[in-house]
């Protein structure tokens, strides 16, 4: 019988989900998934190669066609019944995800709601999937136009929330009457592949959704360059996305990109100061940093600068980090060895730049961080512009914070930046937000609001930050492309 799980070895190797069934082959390579928080083995999956990544793809191209034939109604019908499962299985899903990622376990299970959340919000857009009729220039004739699906797309995620990602492609993805592939990182499989279980019971079509793992430089980028894939749609690094971008234009694929961010978090002298330093600390620590819309750089007036971080360094100070599954616990670990080094190479180049550490800097000590990848929530002080922590995104708990004199100045300061995803500014002041509605070169701009982008709105970010955007009406659109027909019935 097939099966997600194979025990083998000892060991318990997840099957990828092709094709409607679950496909175990045990020739191919597999790759440990690491608990950040212990580095004990959580799984293994397998890896697979272009005539894996062909495969399913071939079975996509196949299903697509008929499930572009299902009433929209009908098919948003089966993805409420996916939604539904999914948030039955929440307490195990979460535990996954909090394994293979270690985030906190309650932010996890906000995840998995999360996912499902996606998922409903793209089937209740399906009778709204509308067209337009348009006047001809000649006699006896209009002008129909029609937002049809790409057939076959191909959905890469990344790790820092790996079920909810896949949920808010996945979802759109369906309901607009395609068919998708869908690869996550390899840090954080598990959780995706267990989707697999939910699209059997709730009637996803066989070929309509499959569910792949291996590396992004063999089966992603097979993935991206078959003729058969009409759309890429990823979330992940500028890196990464770029190397997507110059595969997929091999066959003109379009693509959809959400890519890094290095988000301000303006405070001028007006603000709600307790609430921004809250909402400061908040914005920069949660899930450890590991948030593409984190605060990545602060800017405070100097007029309440002191206040404003006195007030802010308590909220620090009270983070507790340890063990996601703690409910006392307020940070957890980051993702992988590699990325806490280059989080310590980042503060180490910081305090030699000329910065200061007014918090953290290092890992914690004691026996319960001997195991796992810790690091201390982190403040920078006596930071420039143009050093390297205010321009590298560090997608982590390190917080560069700087103080700025005027309007224009800080505008041009947060400006002066390669990404451009999302920015923060606190004040009440309806000249100034005005203004920097047209002079803040961001998609995603917060005013006196902490984080978090919501279903109907459109997840959008500029310069290398990527193009496309996700969520809402714009973000469904965009897993649909538009046909046009010329009626004449003279």
């Amino acid at each position: 019988m097939k099966k997600l799980i194979h025990k083998t070895d000892n060991k318990s190797v997840y099957s990828m989900f092709i094709n409607g069934s679950w496909d175990y082959d045990p020739g191919r390579p597999i790759v440990e998934v690491i608990n950040p928080a212990d580095e004990t083995i959580t799984g293994w999956v397998q890896k697979a190669d272009k005539n894996t990544a062909e495969k399913a793809l071939a079975a996509a191209a196949a299903a697509q066609p008929a499930w572009q034939t299902v009433p929209p109604r009908e098919r948003a019908e089966i993805m409420y019944r996916f939604a539904d499962l999914i948030i039955a299985d929440k307490k195990r899903l979460a535990a996954m995800i909090t394994a293979e990622q270690g985030k906190l376990l309650r932010t996890a299970e906000d995840e998995v709601e999360g996912t499902a959340s996606f998922i409903r919000f793209a089937a209740e857009g399906a009778r709204r999937i509308e067209g337009d009729i348009f006047p001809s220039d000649r006699h006896d004739e209009e002008i129909l136009i029609e937002k049809i699906p790409y057939g076959v797309t191909v959905g890469i995620t990344a790790w820092n929330f790996p079920l909810a990602l896949a949920g808010r492609k996945i979802g759109p993805a369906l309901v607009a009457g395609n068919a998708m592939v869908v690869k996550p990182p390899l840090e954080t499989p598990l959780s995706t592949l267990m989707l697999g279980e939910y699209a059997q019971k709730a009637g996803i079509p066989a070929g309509i959704l499959s569910i792949v793992t291996g590396s992004g430089s063999e089966l992603g980028d097979a993935l991206v360059r078959s003729r058969l894939t009409k759309l890429v749609t990823m979330t992940g690094s500028t890196f990464a996305g770029k190397q997507i971008a110059a595969a997929a234009a091999e066959n003109f694929t379009a693509v959809r990109l959400e890519l890094g961010g290095k988000a301000p978090f303006i405070v001028f002298p007006d603000a709600d100061i307790d609430r921004a330093a809250r909402d400061a600390s908040v914005a920069r620590f949660q899930n450890c940093g590991q948030i593409c819309v984190c605060n990545e750089r602060m800017y405070i007036h100097e007029d309440i600068y002191d206040e404003f971080m006195k007030k802010f360094m308590k909220h620090v100070g009270s983070i507790k980090v340890g063990s996601p599954v703690d409910p006392d616990i307020d940070m957890g670990p980051k993702i992988s060895r590699k990325e806490l080094e280059n989080i310590q190479r980042l503060v180490d180049l910081s305090i030699k730049e000329g910065a200061e550490i007014a918090a953290g800097g290092s890992p914690p000590e004691g026996e319960e961080f001997s195991k796992g990848f810790w690091f201390k929530p982190t403040v920078l002080t006596n930071v420039r512009q143009d050093m390297t922590v205010v321009h590298g995104e560090s997608f982590g708990p390190v917080l560069p914070v700087l103080k700025f004199r005027d309007f224009d100045e800080v505008i041009k300061m947060a400006n002066d930046c390669d990404y451009a995803l999302s920015a923060y500014v606190y004040t009440y002041d309806l000249r100034r937000i005005m203004r920097l509605k047209n002079e803040l070169e961001f998609g995603e701009i917060y005013i006196n609001h902490e984080t978090g982008e919501q279903h109907q709105g459109f997840h959008n970010g500029y310069k290398l930050s990527g193009t496309g955007g996700e969520d809402g009406k714009y973000g469904f659109e965009n897993y649909m492309q538009k046909k046009t027909f010329y009626l004449n019935w003279e």
